[in-house]
């Protein structure tokens, strides 16, 4: 009997969590459009997914943000940005992490979830990975959206790994970016999220998440075949902080 109970509060925390991703794009529909109408106004976009959507989520959801910052973002400079990824709440906990305008590069699955995917289609980096030509592509979008004072967001494993993994091997693209645009790299590690909103069903629930920022990786003088040593830094400092899970 508490096991139904349990998976009652579970499932009811699941409908809640979709509840507050639509609701905030509904009741801010016009502002949200107006502000994806054209790249130049992406700065309020952001602004308004930042402050109204994201914040409203993570905080409807009973999931308070602390934040630990080993070095702080200069406004007005682009960086590419890096975490571990396991959970829906990794896109909302980012923005609110980043007050610096980023852009996500992300798969183009996700523009069939419903009300998300039609802003998501709008002011997102699409990427097909199974398309080389569409893969390439996205440097050349990027580099429009760096121009622009931007910054950039990449999950580097990739997509999320089975629960079982602490943190998947990463993919080439975030470095091999970041080096070709002299960018610094920003990683990042989430510590709670799969905790409190993973990809299975019935789990999660309310509760503290916690994020740290740590030193940048400047990548000024670094050339192409540095990418998979610098790939493999970033990835040791995000799995030591998840294997010791401190904050």
């Amino acid at each position: 009997m508490l096991s139904i109970f349990k998976n009652i509060g579970h499932a009811a925390y699941r409908i809640w969590f979709y509840i507050l991703v639509a609701l905030p794009i509904f009741v801010f529909f016009p502002f949200l459009l107006l502000t994806t109408l054209s790249e130049k106004t992406y700065k309020q976009f952001f602004w308004l997914a930042r402050n109204l959507w994201a914040k409203s989520i993570l905080y409807g959801m009973g999931c308070f943000p602390k934040i630990v910052r080993e070095q702080t973002m200069e406004k007005g400079k682009s960086y590419m940005l890096v975490a571990n990824h396991t959970s829906m709440l990794d896109i909302m906990f980012m923005l609110v992490v980043s007050k610096n305008p980023f852009v996500f590069v992300g798969k183009k699955e996700l523009v069939k979830i419903p009300v998300f995917g039609f802003f998501y289609k709008r002011v997102c980096i699409l990427v097909d990975r199974d398309n080389i030509k569409s893969r390439t592509g996205v440097y050349r979008r990027a580099q429009r959206r760096l121009d622009q004072g931007l910054s950039v967001c990449i999950f580097p494993e990739g997509g999320v790994p089975e629960e079982h993994i602490v943190l998947d091997a990463f993919k080439d693209g975030a470095f091999k970016m970041a080096i070709a645009h002299k960018i610094p790299v920003v990683p990042i590690t989430f510590y709670d999220n799969k905790k409190r909103f993973s990809f299975t069903f019935l789990s999660g629930g309310p509760g503290r998440i916690r994020a740290m920022v740590h030193p940048f990786f400047e990548t000024g003088i670094l050339g192409e075949e540095d990418k998979s040593t610098l790939r493999e830094e970033v990835r040791e400092i995000i799995l030591s902080e998840l294997q010791q899970g401190k904050v």
